[in-house]
């Protein structure tokens, strides 16, 4: 098991960021205002994480901004375009209510 699977497995809402990263910023206090208590790991933070960041790389793909990173319930959702996408269209709480991050 790779190191970013046994971490996303530990909580509902797993989110990867760095400390010079605006638009992580920006989705863990999304998160925060709908009443989520995310784990967040500071890649540039991290002892590990560098090979969190490669890992990331790898499941995002070629091009693809590793940082924020969300996972959801085990499975990754994507960055910031993805999780206010999904936010906008009225899917996020559900999917956050399902993975057990949300009791309301």
């Amino acid at each position: 098991m790779d190191q970013v699977t046994k971490l996303v497995s530990e909580r509902a809402v797993v989110v990867f960021t760095s400390s010079r990263c605006s638009m992580c910023d920006s989705v863990t206090f999304l998160l925060s205002n709908l009443g989520v208590n995310a784990t967040v790991y500071k890649l540039d933070k991290e002892q590990r994480g560098r090979e969190l960041e490669r890992e990331l790389a790898r499941r995002l793909g070629r091009g693809s901004p590793v940082v924020p990173a969300v996972f959801i319930g085990r499975s990754l959702v994507g960055g910031i375009n993805r999780v206010m996408g999904l936010h906008l269209a009225g899917e996020l709480v559900p999917m956050l209510k399902n993975a057990g991050a949300l009791w309301l």
